[in-house]
């Protein structure tokens, strides 16, 4: 066995720490073989896991008694005259839903992170009847929402049928109606598509070993195209406020002399205490705006898009100190969207995630929307810790407009699914969607009744105690741009 040569495609068991420091063998694809003075080492991926833990291993870590070769590749169906990509494991972004039927490949980072319930055809006109009960032990904390009638009618929750027709996004293919309402396959505009034509073995891997961003130091998560001479490096130095990414200190620190920056460069739109939103155009700022792509991609395993900026908006949340104000995120949006996106790109910088500033930067996404009198939802498909932010920040909000209700003269408060997206500016299939994924609907005696326990409410408002940073109204000033009247860019 010692004697075996390991190829690109193999699996075998292989070594790592889980999150509790204990011995592990996940199994594991081999990416990539290189030679160093006196021993081979092997650019491995953890089959599902997710892909920001892969990592050079030394041979020692392998376990070849379990050793797979790669099958054999079958001649493949070519798209566009191009053969598909990933021979080597042409199986390992299977999944199917519950009818046993393959989804999208482009799909399976969603669902992988998701517990998606069917959807139903719950109609966003339904009015919600709120009934406040009695625990038979502790509080008064049970609420049960009663939604039941339509044009006169009460209609019942219906699971999606296979098969169904559906209009998704410039798609008419047979598709299962989605949780969120996700198309089947995403639309291949914006910022965050996942295009697996250009999944090779080179985007697959880690080029980066480390990123110097001010006082930070970064170790990328994914593939980012930098010019290549510079992904040999031991560290890549970036300004932190243009962004410039340069080959060593010394030129990063006769860079300083001449940057005038102490912001991103554009618009301050928002202040209150150390926080701050500047607002950049992409086709003004176009320098800043790639460079911003290109650092975003270091951390964001589906976004595809680099330099095509001029159709977004940036908006950048930094902190602010005596040397300047500190990129800590930013969101991309489209200048117009047919889809009603109001994020295209969502992240958080490492040093920073884990403290409140994700869930910051989707509440600002959600208060330009309501500036702008629209309702907004993210580009899909979300990463997987962009998906817990915004579940997360979904159930908070509603939770909390649920909760306030009171009774006018008596009678038990109503409201629809409609006037909580009007209130919020979340899209009403994200409403649905979060009732369904907090399993709170269920249909009972002829009406529709949505059942907070005291396990939810309780939960709920430890979750608000915790949350210190919300975004001011009064502190945001933004005027909106038609930009369908501006020749667009």
């Amino acid at each position: 066995t010692a004697q075996v040569e390991l190829v690109e495609g193999c699996r075998l068991p292989v070594l790592r720490k889980n999150q509790e420091n204990e011995d592990e063998w996940p199994l594991a694809e081999i990416l990539s073989v290189k030679e160093v003075p006196g021993k081979k080492l092997y650019y491995v991926h953890y089959i599902d896991f997710n892909k920001r833990l892969d990592e050079w291993v030394t041979p020692d870590r392998l376990d070849m008694k379990k050793l797979q070769f790669p099958k054999k590749e079958a001649k493949t169906p070519t798209k566009n005259g191009l053969p598909g990509s990933r021979p080597s494991s042409p199986d390992r972004d299977v999944v199917r839903d519950h009818t046993g039927s393959l989804l999208p490949t482009t799909f399976c980072a969603y669902l992988s992170t998701a517990q998606c319930p069917r959807s139903t055809n719950l109609h966003p006109t339904l009015t919600l009847k709120i009934v406040r009960c009695q625990m038979v032990v502790g509080r008064s904390r049970v609420l049960v929402f009663a939604c039941c009638r339509q044009n006169g009618t009460t209609r019942r929750l219906v699971p999606s049928q296979p098969g169904r027709k559906r209009k998704n996004c410039g798609t008419d293919e047979d598709s299962q109606d989605s949780l969120d309402g996700i198309p089947s396959a995403p639309r291949m505009t914006g910022s965050l598509v996942s295009d697996r034509s250009h999944d090779d073995i080179v985007t697959r891997m880690k080029n980066i070993d480390c990123i110097e961003l001010g006082r930070h130091r970064l170790k990328p998560w994914y593939f980012s195209p930098y010019p290549q001479e510079l992904t040999t490096l031991p560290i890549l130095y970036l300004c932190e406020f243009c962004l410039k990414y340069l080959k060593s200190l010394k030129c990063l620190q006769r860079h300083l002399t001449k940057c005038n920056l102490r912001h991103p460069p554009g618009n301050e739109i928002y202040r209150k205490g150390t926080i701050s939103f500047f607002e950049i155009d992409g086709r003004k700022n176009k320098t800043y705006s790639q460079n911003l792509c290109l650092l975003a991609k270091c951390f964001l395993d589906h976004k595809t898009l680099y330099y095509d900026t001029d159709p977004f908006l940036f908006y950048v949340m930094t902190e602010y100190d005596s040397k300047g104000f500190h990129i800590v995120g930013y969101f991309s949006k489209e200048k117009e969207s047919t889809e009603d996106y109001n994020v295209a790109c969502i992240l958080t910088l490492p040093p920073y995630q884990r403290r409140g500033y994700g869930k910051l930067l989707i509440e600002f996404s959600y208060e330009l929307s309501k500036v702008e009198g629209k309702t907004g939802t993210p580009e899909k498909p979300l990463s997987d810790l962009g998906l817990l932010s915004y579940r997360s920040y979904w159930s908070q909000t509603i939770l909390e407009i649920l909760m306030d209700l009171k009774s006018d003269n008596g009678e038990r408060p109503q409201i629809t699914i409609n006037e909580i997206s009007e209130i919020t500016s979340v899209k009403k299939e994200d409403v649905i969607s979060t009732l369904q994924y907090l399993n709170l609907i269920n249909y009972y005696k002829g009406q529709y009744i949505l059942t907070l326990s005291e396990d939810i409410v309780d939960g709920h408002e430890r979750a608000m105690q915790k949350r210190h940073l919300r975004i001011d109204p009064k502190c945001l000033h933004f005027t909106p741009k038609d930009w369908s009247k501006r020749g667009k860019w």
